[in-house]
């Protein structure tokens, strides 16, 4: 007896070429579009990441001028801080006016070196350091901080000295000097002074200016006072808020930051075009330096 075989319709070959026939296979275009949808995505990401990042934890800065010597010279790129005085619409990318008013408020304290943008326009970004915080009476008498009537401690220690190059000159022949190995540079005198609480910092006094005579001031409520390390060479607190001049009283909604490191400092002969004078141009020995 001869078995009879049947084939079931879902073993066919015909059946099975069928169905494969008829699976649905998903648009390649779609994967495509998913591709190039991703990269505008992924810039969006990116843009904003930064913008919260500059906005609320560090931002870098770069120092434009003398007036924070000796701890900081003309060519010093440095990360700031940004939470420690809270935030406001200053913090923000391009000053955009979205805070109405500064949030978490972080008091600073004597010496902070801070970043904040300078009256009378409050557009600029400056950099010095906090001397007198409200309800404190500052005043200089003969070249020497008082704070609250009682003189600031400033001991006379070694010259200081910077190497004259494209972002640094001496401030007046006095000042020059040629070193044995033959490098021309600049010999300041230099000072400590010690605040109350102990925070201690380098002060350089180039010889009596106007500035160093000046009458009491008493910080008000919700500003603080400010002063460069390079007395004689900085428009601080010292000077009335006045277009290309001091900066008067600071409110402590203008701060920023404050400083926390120096990231990379160049002498300024660095070339774009040329790439190894990035490396020459180069003070290595400030990157790395805390405040």
């Amino acid at each position: 007896m001869t078995a009879a075989m049947t084939e079931t319709p879902e073993n066919t070959p015909e059946t099975m070429a069928t169905t494969a026939q008829d699976a649905p296979v998903p648009p390649a275009k779609n994967k495509k579009e998913r591709k190039e949808d991703s990269f505008p995505v992924f810039v969006i990401k990116l843009v904003l990441i930064v913008a919260f990042f500059r906005s609320f934890v560090f931002s870098p800065f770069n120092i434009p001028s003398e007036s924070m010597l000796p701890r900081l010279e003309n060519g010093d790129y440095l990360l700031a801080a940004k939470w420690p005085y809270g935030f406001s619409s200053y913090s923000l990318p391009f000053s955009l006016p979205l805070l109405p008013s500064r949030i978490f408020a972080g008091q600073p304290q004597r010496g902070d070196v801070v970043i904040f943008k300078a009256p009378p326009g409050n557009d600029v970004d400056y950099i010095k350091r906090v001397i007198g915080l409200p309800g404190d009476t500052v005043q200089m008498i003969g070249g020497q901080l008082h704070l609250n009537g009682v003189p600031v401690p400033k001991v006379k220690i070694a010259d200081f000295v910077i190497r004259q190059s494209s972002n640094t000159t001496c401030v007046a022949p006095e000042f020059e000097a040629v070193e044995p190995n033959g490098i021309q540079s600049c010999h300041y005198p230099q000072y400590r002074e010690t605040l109350p609480g102990g925070k201690t910092y380098n002060v350089l006094d180039l010889g009596y200016r106007p500035q160093d005579d000046t009458p009491p001031v008493v910080v008000p409520a919700g500003h603080v006072f400010l002063m460069g390390d390079n007395r004689d060479n900085s428009m601080d607190s010292r000077f009335p808020a006045v277009e290309g001049g001091g900066i008067g009283l600071v409110p402590q909604d203008n701060l920023i930051g404050r400083a926390t490191i120096v990231m990379w400092s160049t002498d300024g002969s660095a070339n774009w075009f040329l790439p190894w004078t990035w490396f020459t141009a180069l003070r290595a020995n400030r990157i790395g330096g805390t405040f």
